[in-house]
């Protein structure tokens, strides 16, 4: 839903390349309100070979560009960098949303963070759904959308958490999270009722003023959400009932 220069779809394929997967018919879709950055995101999928995508310059919460059968296209996988907490945008059309991507509720007019998120879970196929989010690490905690956050948890679409420390990413010192959401049909039965924290804050390498992760990190983030155990200091499994 915000896809940006398509990046993230990018490496997607890459993945998929690198460890002899099939990547030729993959179908890739983004939606983008910037015009040139969308254009740009075109411009690279052609370039790196992907032949089957359509990316769409447009406004994601006002007029979603995937829609089928009256309804929001459904996914595998969505993977988004929504932008950071926005005050611009249309807090009263999302209030009586058509596609039904209010059913956490509204957000606040200062944060569309969760308006992002529910479209995101929306747009999700009911048996192999998964998705993976960065937000700002307030989604968390901040009380102005507890009511939405408890109803999400309740909803078992969360899978795990992983906390994230600062300024890994351009023009966002603060700490990140990258949510992991999986629709019922895709969720194992092990992680059913649970959550899975990770405590990956200081997973990180600092040099030059810049912050970034390393292979070394990604790999020990990778291997706890495979894993799905608690590990001493850095990840917990917790129950629904836990959080409340």
């Amino acid at each position: 839903p915000t896809c940006g220069s398509a990046g993230m779809l990018i490496s997607c394929i890459a993945h998929l390349k690198d460890h002899g997967q099939e990547w030729r018919n993959v179908h890739v879709y983004g939606q983008e309100i910037n015009a040139l950055t969308s254009a740009i995101g075109r411009m690279n999928l052609f370039l790196h070979g992907v032949e089957d995508f359509h990316i769409v310059n447009d406004d994601t919460l006002k007029n979603p560009a995937f829609i089928e059968h009256g309804q929001l296209k459904r996914f595998d996988l969505v993977l988004a960098n929504p932008p950071y907490s926005i005050k611009q945008w249309d807090r009263a059309a999302f209030e009586g949303d058509k596609y039904g991507r209010n059913f956490l509720g509204t957000p606040p007019q200062g944060r569309a963070d969760y308006a992002f998120f529910q479209h995101i879970l929306k747009s999700m196929k009911p048996d192999t759904g998964r998705c993976a989010i960065l937000f700002p690490h307030g989604v968390l905690f901040r009380n102005e959308e507890a009511a939405m956050r408890e109803k999400l948890i309740k909803s078992d679409l969360v899978d795990c958490v992983i906390g994230l420390g600062p300024n890994l990413f351009f023009n966002a010192p603060m700490e990140a999270c990258v949510v992991i959401c999986r629709m019922p049909g895709s969720k194992p039965e092990a992680h059913k009722g649970r959550i899975l924290l990770i405590n990956a804050v200081n997973e990180v390498t600092r040099k030059n003023a810049q912050s970034y992760l390393e292979n070394h990190h990604i790999r020990k983030i990778a291997d706890a959400y495979a894993g799905y155990a608690d590990i001493d200091g850095f990840a917990r499994v917790i129950s629904i009932e836990d959080t409340e």
